[in-house]
């Protein structure tokens, strides 16, 4: 008999809708810091500025509240934890369209509009709501999980890039860290390996044999901060090994064919 299908991870939809609020606040406090020279210096994504970066993240608070304005869709295509899957293949697409929509305002006149959609948009919408959206149709729900590891991976970018120390919400970075393991676990189904990162995830991935009592014979552990560079490929597999980052423990405890999850 095949293995009980494990039951999705729960996400507490009040919290989650803080932590998206508040994330999206930290970043723009920190955004209105930046003088000329700093936001024109690369952000080392791509081709994009450190302006672009910043312009892009007030798109993605803009996101729920655009979606919103759509029509409903019937039934939910996508989850959670398969949405990292379904963002590569449209990296261009959303690029442009944050391009398009956000070029011409000043940044802190889209951060404004922006958090003023968002507020909006959320008090009027119950999470259960459908949304059409590109890579396949969502609940608000779910997607505002994906909004925390969209603001917390673009956070990072911002620190590093622009040398600010913007902080990361607690909350966000758990809902992140968790789908990001969780979505492991599904690209890589199994249970001989345990991934750890405390204090927020513990996931089995990688098909052999089951673990069931005691030390794990495979193991990997990181941080979330790490893991999540790793999950999106802002850092190596390897560069994260040699800088003590990551300790892996077996000889199946190696994740590098199957990071980044996105990117």
């Amino acid at each position: 008999m095949p293995p009980a299908r494990k039951k999705p991870r729960a996400y507490d939809p009040v919290k989650i809708r803080a932590a998206v609020t508040a994330q999206f606040d930290h970043v723009g406090r920190g955004v209105r810091e930046l003088g000329p020279q700093q936001l024109a210096r690369p952000s080392g994504l791509g081709d994009w500025t450190i302006a672009d970066l910043a312009a892009h993240i007030a798109w993605i608070a803009d996101s729920p509240a655009a979606a919103l304005a759509r029509p409903p869709a019937a039934v939910p295509e996508l989850t959670a934890t398969e949405w990292p899957f379904a963002t590569a293949s449209l990296a261009g697409k959303i690029s442009e369209a944050a391009r398009e929509t956000l070029t011409g305002a000043p940044l802190p006149e889209l951060y404004e509009r922006a958090a003023a959609a968002l507020a909006e948009a959320l008090a009027a919408n119950p999470g259960g709501r459908v949304l059409q959206l590109w890579i396949g149709d969502m609940t608000l729900a779910d997607f505002l999980v994906t909004r925390t590891v969209e603001l917390v991976v673009h956070t990072d970018d911002l620190n590093r890039a622009a040398g600010l120390d913007i902080p990361i919400e607690r909350q966000a970075l758990a809902a992140c860290t968790r789908l990001l393991a969780d979505s492991l676990a599904v690209k890589a189904p199994g249970g001989s390996v345990e991934v750890r990162i405390p204090p927020f995830a513990v996931v089995q991935c990688i098909e052999g044999p089951r673990h069931t009592r005691g030390t794990p014979p495979n193991v990997v552990e990181t941080d979330p901060l790490t893991w999540i560079r790793l999950a999106t490929g802002r850092t190596a597999w390897a560069e994260a090994l040699d800088a003590a980052r990551v300790r892996a423990s077996g000889e199946r405890a190696d994740l590098s064919a199957l990071l980044p999850l996105m990117s």
